[in-house]
């Protein structure tokens, strides 16, 4: 899922959220997304979580990708976080 999040905070333009199925595949993922930052010269990554593998962070400035464990992403559900600010902010303007 890529959320636009500029309307709603300047911390970053764009995050994605996406799931792995095993703490493995979760790292993989999130290592893939670094090599091909890095092959595209991104000048900022930044990773957090990767010891554990639930929930990995990919923070690229405007961008950020959230890997994570299906359960992992289920119990935090991200994307309703984000879906208050939005209609709030919608309703006001």
């Amino acid at each position: 899922m890529t959320i636009d999040v500029r309307p709603l905070t300047s911390l970053t333009d764009v995050m994605i959220i996406c799931s792995g199925t095993s703490t493995r595949h979760v790292k993989a993922l999130a290592d893939n997304v670094v090599s091909t930052a890095k092959a595209h010269q991104v000048s900022y990554i930044k990773m957090e979580g990767q010891q554990a593998g639930e929930w990995i962070l990919v923070d690229l400035g405007d961008l950020v990708i959230h890997v994570m464990l299906p359960a992992t992403r289920s119990f935090y559900s991200i994307e309703d976080l984000w879906e208050p600010i939005k209609v709030s902010r919608e309703q006001r303007g």
